[in-house]
C-alpha cells in the first residue's frame, strides 16, 4: 500500500485529491494538510513518514520549498515529494527540485497521469512533467547562481556510469538508456542504482541537478 500526504491551501483541492486516490487499490491518503507548518507537525505526528507527500508551491505560512526542505533534512527515513505547479509558477520548480523534491506535475494534469505519478516517485524514480520539460530545469540552473561542487566527485563514478548519468540529465527513461547504450533495460536499473549510490543522492531528480551544476550536461 502506498501512502500519500496532501499539502494545499485549498480545502476543495485538496479533497478532490484525497477521494481520487482513496478510490484507487493500493493507495491511501494519510492525511491532509492547509499550510507547511501544519504539514510538518502533522507528518511527524505519524507512526511512519507517508510515501509520497503531494505539496503545492504557494500557500500561507510556509510555502512548499521552504517546507520540502525542512521535511527532508537530517537523517531517518524520508517521504518523497512530489510539487504540484502551474505555468506560471514555472520559477519555482528548479527550488523545488534543489530543495530535494522528486519530481513535479502541473497541477491540471489528468487524474491518470497524477495516480502514474504517484507510483513513479514511490518506486523511487524522477518525474518530471511531460508539459514542464527537462529544458526549463537546464535554463534555470543556466540562470541561477548556484554552488559548483568540483567535477573530482565524479572521479567515483567509471565512464560508462558518466555515460548513464548524462543521458538521465536529458530526461531519457531506462528503457530509452538502454535502448541508446545497447543494454538490457535490468543493466541500465544497476547503473542507475550505483550512480545514486556512489555520490549519494536520493533519486534521479537530485542527479540531473546534480549534473547541470557541475557542467556535466550543459543546458
Amino acid at each position: 500500500m502506498t501512502t500519500v500526504f496532501i499539502v494545499d491551501d485549498q480545502a476543495m483541492v485538496r479533497e478532490s485529491f484525497a477521494a481520487l486516490l482513496n478510490a484507487q487499490p493500493g493507495l491511501a491518503v494519510v492525511g491532509q494538510a492547509g499550510d507547511g507548518m501544519e504539514a510538518l507537525a502533522s507528518i511527524s505526528a505519524l507512526p511512519t513518514p507517508p510515501d509520497v507527500v503531494l505539496m503545492d508551491i504557494r500557500m500561507p505560512e510556509m510555502d512548499g520549498l521552504e517546507t520540502t526542505r525542512r521535511l527532508l533534512e537530517g537523517d531517518g527515513e524520508k517521504p518523497k515529494v512530489l510539487v504540484l505547479t502551474t505555468f506560471h509558477l514555472d520559477d519555482y520548480v528548479y527550488e523545488a527540485l534543489r530543495a530535494g523534491a522528486s519530481g513535479f506535475l502541473v497541477k491540471d494534469a489528468p487524474s491518470a497521469e497524477l495516480i502514474t505519478a504517484i507510483g513513479v516517485i514511490a518506486a523511487g524514480d524522477a518525474l518530471l512533467s511531460p508539459a514542464v520539460t527537462k529544458r526549463l530545469i537546464a535554463n534555470f540552473v543556466a540562470s541561477t547562481p548556484v554552488p559548483r561542487p568540483s567535477p573530482a566527485r565524479f572521479d567515483v563514478l567509471t565512464e560508462r556510469e558518466r555515460e548513464v548519468l548524462r543521458l538521465i540529465a536529458k530526461g531519457r527513461s531506462n528503457p530509452e538508456i538502454a535502448a541508446d547504450l545497447v543494454l538490457s533495460a535490468q543493466t541500465v536499473k544497476t547503473y542507475v542504482g550505483r550512480i545514486l549510490a556512489k555520490l549519494g543522492l536520493r533519486d534521479r531528480a537530485q542527479a540531473i541537478v546534480l549534473a547541470y551544476e557541475t557542467g556535466l550536461v550543459s543546458p
